[in-house]
């Protein structure tokens, strides 16, 4: 059977398909345009909210899709109307159609972090934290999550939701996301180049490299699911780490200064995307997802995949 992915020409879309390619797996590529979406997999371009570009999807049937097509963070926020349509709207539609195609498939969803809002609560994020986003982005991931996990208690799918951190590196240009400056920094000093962080030297994140991401979305197609909790979500395993540290990680790696980067913190981004407290993911351990191990390795692995272009 066959394993659909949206957004399968994005950032992470592209790793997890050239890994399922790998390994065999029939794939279908969903994307508004085909251009990067891995040679080998069978590629639908258009819009997800179309009727039609679904049904092309699933016209041979499949046993699992991972749902990665979104209207991001900064892009949901602009345009409220669009991110519906797109992230809950469209999804919605897109589960709707797998589980009369298939016999309950297994749904990977990428969730967000951006779920639990912020302030997050300075003692720390674990299982038992509240979902309280204030962002447009957060709030319909939050729904869609609910909607997972109802779809998934009805007997009508196999869901799982993965709430994603920052995933480093991401590719240099707009991205609409709001926490693009986390991957920018990387452009810069690869680049021997000055960059002005928008968050302070202090300022901690939850990162988690691309490459590990894919591999948890390859694990979360093939686990024992009668892991995950009652909820059928969990929030991945991400390093914490300062943003100073991280500039001065990707510099050692890089052979330049880490005096390249300059601080000029925007309160905003600096409350939404820099004051990440502790986190604790007991769930996603016990279901066997992990993290990139060290800052050193999350480093390692972004920028091994910005050389592979």
């Amino acid at each position: 059977m066959t394993i659909i992915v949206t957004g399968a020409g994005g950032f992470v879309g592209r790793q997890l398909v050239q890994r399922l390619l790998a390994a065999g797996q029939d794939i279908v590529g969903m994307d508004s345009a085909a251009g990067g979406i891995p040679a080998g997999a069978r590629a639908v371009a258009g819009d997800i909210a179309s009727p039609a570009v679904r049904a092309d999807a699933l016209r041979d049937g499949c046993s699992a899709i991972v749902h990665l097509a979104t209207v991001p963070g900064g892009a949901a926020e602009a345009d409220p109307a669009a991110s519906r349509r797109i992230n809950i709207d469209a999804m919605y539609d897109l589960l709707d159609a797998a589980k009369a195609a298939g016999h309950r498939p297994r749904i990977v969803y990428a969730s967000s972090i951006a779920v639990f809002g912020d302030p997050l609560p300075a003692a720390g994020v674990d299982d038992a934290t509240l979902l309280a986003p204030r962002m447009v982005y957060g709030g319909h991931k939050a729904m869609m999550e609910v909607a997972v996990a109802m779809m998934h208690h009805r007997g009508e799918i196999d869901g799982i939701s993965v709430r994603l951190p920052g995933i480093l590196a991401r590719p240099k240009g707009p991205s609409g996301m709001k926490s693009a400056f986390m991957s920018d920094l990387f452009h810069a000093l690869r680049a021997n180049e000055p960059f002005v962080c928008p968050v302070s030297q202090g300022a901690t994140i939850w990162a988690q490299s691309v490459a590990c991401c894919a591999d948890n979305l390859v694990h979360a197609l093939t686990m024992d699911a009668s892991l995950m909790p009652a909820t059928r979500v969990v929030t991945l395993p991400a390093q914490r780490i300062t943003m100073g540290d991280l500039a001065a990680e990707i510099a050692s790696q890089c052979g330049v200064s880490a005096d390249l980067v300059s601080y000029c913190p925007d309160a905003g981004l600096e409350a939404a995307f820099g004051a990440h407290p502790p986190l604790a993911t007991p769930a996603a351990d016990r279901a066997g997802f992990a993290h990139d191990g060290d800052p050193a390795t999350l480093v390692t692995n972004a920028l091994s995949v910005i050389a592979a272009g």
